[in-house]
C-alpha cells in the first residue's frame, strides 16, 4: 500500500466501513422511515463481531447507526446487515442525545455570526467586522441546563475575535457574551450579555499572535535533519494487517475512538502469542476548574460528545512525521450520511530509540544493540486544542502509549486588580484557567489467552530486624483482584504501584505465569467534590483503574450518550454488580492525562505536554527477547 491509499475494500470482519458501505447503510436507514431533511446521522460504524464470533466462521458484517429527527428530537439506533443492506433492528433511544456533529458546529457558527442580536452586542463593544468573529459551541451537562430549555438539544457558545484575517482566533475572548442555542432548530434562545464582565467593554491589549509573519519574529537557524531508510521499511502492511519484526496487529478506525488496535500479538517460539484483543481510547473528560460565568459550564467529553475520529486531521511528511512513512486514509461521514475521506489520517513509521542493550566486557570489549520502535499515530484537533496520539511498539516486547497536547489555551480577561485565583496570568489582564484532561484507555487484554487475573503489585520495605539488620530488604506484594469492587484501584506513589495481567492457563519456562504489567504515568486524582455535576457525569475519573469482565456491549466508561447527561451510566453502573474478574477475560480501564496548571510559556500556542503509560512484559518471556536484534555497526 502506498502513501495516501484509501482503506481498501474490507476483506476482514474487523476492517472499518468503506465509503460504499457507508452510503449503503445510510440509504437503508433512509428507507426505514419518513427520513426527511430534518434527520441527521450522528454515527455510522462497524458493529464489531465479538471474540466468539471471530473465533468461528467468518461473521457477517453489520453496521450500527445512531440518528435523530431534529423536528421532534427523537433519537434512534439501527443495525444494518451489510450482506443485503437490510435494517435488522430499529429502536427508539428515549431520553438520549446523540453526539454533537461537526456540521452542527459549523452551522451554529454561521447562524450566530449572522444573527442581529449578536451583531448588536458586538457593535456595542466596537466590533463590526463579523469575518473576524468566531463562535465555538459547547455541549451542556443536564444539571446546568436552564429549566426553561429542558428537553431541547442545547448548546452554549463562546465568542472570539481575530486581530486580523490571519490572526489567532482564540487570542481575544469576548468575556461575558455567551449565546445559548437550540441545535435542532439552529436558533438563538438566549444571549447572555454582561458588557462589564471581567475587565469591562474594552479588550485588553493582548499579544496573542504566534505566526512569525504576523509578529515579525526572526527564525532561529536550524540545520536540516533527515531520516532515511535506503533499503525500505521493515514492516509490512497487508490491508489492515500490520507486521513488524515479531509484532502483528490489525488497524481499525471509527468516528468515536479514532484509531483502534486489534488482535495485538507477538511471535515467539514459532507461534503468535496474544497480548491484547483491542486497545483504544474510550473517553476524554476535560473539566475547567473555574467557577466564573465564562467557564463554569466548560467541561468537554471530547470522545463521547464529539468523537476523535470525526476530528482527526490529515498528516504531512516532514511536519508531523519524519522518515519513511506509510499513511492510511480514514473514512468517516457527515450528518447527512455521506462518507468523508480523511487523507493521511494514520501514520506508520519506524524510529531510532537509542541503545536497546549494551555491555562492555573487560576481555571481549563493548557489545551494543540499537533500539528501534514502530510508531502508529494520529492527530486530532478539538477546537482550540490538538491531541497527538502515539502507540509505540518496541523490539523487547514493550508497548508505550503517549498523548501529546498542544494548541491554544482558553483565556479570559479580568478587571485590573481582580485576577482570579483559578488560573495563571498569561498576557495583559488575561488569564488561562487551570483545567484537567482525563483520558480513559480501554485495554482489552488477552495475555496468552482470554483467561487472565489482574494483580495489584506494591513494593514494600521490610522493617529492620535480625533477618534484615541493615533495613535494606525490599519485597513486592501481589494481591489478586477477585471482584469488580477489588478492581477499583488508585495509584499509590509510596508503593510504586503497578498492575499485572497474568495468564491463568499457561506457564513460562521458569514456572511462573506469563504476564504484562501496566505501568501508570501522569495519573492524578480529580480533586473535585464528589457531588459536583462533573463527577456525577464522569464517575469513571474517580479511580486510576477499573477492571471489568469482558462484555462487548460495555464500551463507553461515562455512558454511551454523555451529551446533556445527568449521571455516569457506564463504569459505576456496570461494576455495581460486583462481578468476578479472577481467571476471566478482563478489560482494564486506565485513567491518565494532564493536570494542567497553566503558565505563561504555554501562550499563545502551547509547546506539547505529554502523558503516557507502558504495557511491559513480566515473565511473558523467559529472558530478554531482544537478544536476536542484529548489530548496527
Amino acid at each position: 500500500m502506498t502513501a495516501g491509499d484509501a482503506w481498501p475494500q474490507p476483506p476482514h470482519p474487523l476492517d472499518p466501513l468503506s465509503p460504499d458501505e457507508i452510503r449503503a447503510v445510510a440509504a437503508a436507514v433512509r428507507g426505514q422511515t419518513d427520513f426527511g431533511e430534518g434527520w441527521r446521522f450522528a454515527s455510522i460504524e462497524l458493529a464489531e463481531p465479538d471474540k466468539d464470533q471471530l473465533a468461528g466462521a467468518r461473521p457477517a458484517r453489520t453496521a450500527q447507526v445512531v440518528c435523530w429527527n431534529t423536528a421532534d428530537g427523537r433519537a434512534y439506533r439501527a443495525l444494518i446487515s451489510l450482506n443485503d443492506a437490510s435494517v435488522t433492528r430499529w429502536e427508539h433511544l428515549a431520553g438520549k442525545e446523540p453526539n454533537i456533529t461537526l456540521d452542527e458546529w459549523h452551522e451554529c457558527d454561521e447562524m450566530l455570526r449572522q444573527h442581529p442580536a449578536l451583531r448588536d452586542a458586538l457593535a456595542r463593544r466596537g466590533i463590526t467586522d463579523m469575518s473576524l468573529v468566531l463562535t465555538d459551541v459547547w455541549a451542556y451537562g443536564a444539571a446546568l441546563v436552564p429549566e426553561r430549555h429542558a428537553g431541547l438539544r442545547l448548546g452554549w457558545s463562546d465568542v472570539w475575535l481575530r486581530g486580523s484575517p490571519d490572526g489567532n482566533p482564540y487570542a481575544h475572548h469576548i468575556s461575558g457574551l455567551h449565546p445559548v442555542v437550540d441545535l435542532n432548530r439552529m436558533s438563538l434562545l438566549d444571549l447572555e450579555d454582561d458588557a462589564e464582565a471581567e475587565g469591562g467593554p474594552d479588550l485588553p491589549e493582548v499579544s496573542g499572535e504566534y505566526l512569525p509573519e504576523i509578529i515579525g519574529l526572526p527564525l532561529r537557524e536550524v540545520s536540516p535533519l533527515q531520516v532515511s531508510q535506503p533499503d525500505g521499511v521493515s514492516f509490512t502492511l497487508d490491508g489492515h494487517l500490520l507486521r513488524w519484526q515479531n509484532w502483528q496487529l490489525r488497524l481499525g478506525f471509527n468516528h468515536r475512538e479514532g484509531l483502534v488496535l486489534h488482535t495485538v500479538g507477538y511471535a515467539d517460539g514459532g507461534r503468535l502469542r496474544p497480548i491484547a484483543h483491542r486497545l483504544s481510547f474510550a473517553e476524554m473528560v476535560v473539566p475547567y476548574r473555574d467557577e466564573t460565568p465564562d467557564h463554569y459550564r466548560r467541561t468537554a467529553f471530547d470522545i463521547g460528545e464529539w468523537g476523535l475520529g470525526f476530528m482527526t486531521t490529515s498528516l504531512e511528511r516532514g511536519c508531523d512525521c519524519l522518515g519513511e512513512i506509510r499513511y492510511l486514509d480514514a473514512v468517516v461521514h457527515d450528518s447527512r450520511g455521506e462518507p468523508r475521506v480523511i487523507s493521511n489520517a494514520v501514520c506508520i513509521h519506524e524510529e531510532d530509540d537509542g541503545i536497546l542493550w549494551k555491555h562492555v566486557d573487560e576481555l571481549t570489549g563493548p557489545l551494543a544493540r540499537r533500539s528501534r520502535r514502530l510508531v502508529i499515530s494520529f492527530h486530532v484537533t478539538v477546537a482550540n486544542y490538538e491531541y497527538l496520539i502515539y502507540w509505540r511498539f518496541y523490539q523487547d516486547g514493550n508497548i508505550e502509549c503517549e498523548v501529546r497536547a498542544t494548541g491554544i489555551m482558553v483565556t479570559s480577561a479580568f478587571a485590573a486588580g481582580a485576577q482570579p485565583a483559578t488560573g495563571a496570568v498569561v498576557d495583559e489582564r488575561t488569564y488561562a484557567p487551570y483545567h484537567q484532561h482525563f483520558i480513559v484507555a480501554r485495554l482489552d487484554m488477552d495475555v496468552d489467552g482470554r483467561e487472565n487475573t489482574v494483580l495489584r503489585c506494591d513494593s514494600r520495605a521490610l522493617p529492620t530486624s535480625a533477618e534484615n539488620p541493615h533495613g535494606l530488604a525490599l519485597v513486592t506484594d501481589e494481591v489478586p483482584l477477585r471482584t469488580e469492587a477489588d478492581g477499583r484501584q488508585d495509584y499509590d506513589w509510596h508503593a510504586q504501584r503497578y498492575w499485572k495481567v497474568a495468564s491463568t492457563r499457561t506457564q513460562n519456562g521458569l514456572g511462573g505465569a506469563p504476564a504484562y504489567k501496566l505501568i501508570p504515568g501522569t495519573s492524578f486524582p480529580p480533586m473535585i467534590d464528589p457531588t459536583s455535576p462533573v463527577v456525577q457525569r464522569a464517575r469513571a475519573i474517580e479511580h486510576t483503574l477499573w477492571v471489568t469482565p469482558y462484555d462487548p456491549a460495555e464500551r463507553w466508561p461515562c455512558g454511551e450518550f454523555p451529551v446533556q447527561s445527568a449521571a455516569d451510566d457506564g463504569l459505576p453502573v456496570w461494576t455495581a454488580a460486583n462481578r468476578p474478574i479472577e481467571d476471566r477475560d478482563v478489560v482494564l480501564w486506565y485513567v491518565f492525562g494532564l493536570h494542567h496548571i497553566t503558565r505563561p510559556e504555554d501562550w499563545p500556542v502551547m509547546p506539547t505536554d505529554r502523558a503516557s503509560f507502558w504495557l511491559k512484559p513480566v515473565g511473558f518471556f523467559d529472558r530478554n527477547p531482544a537478544l536476536d536484534v542484529p548489530p548496527a555497526c
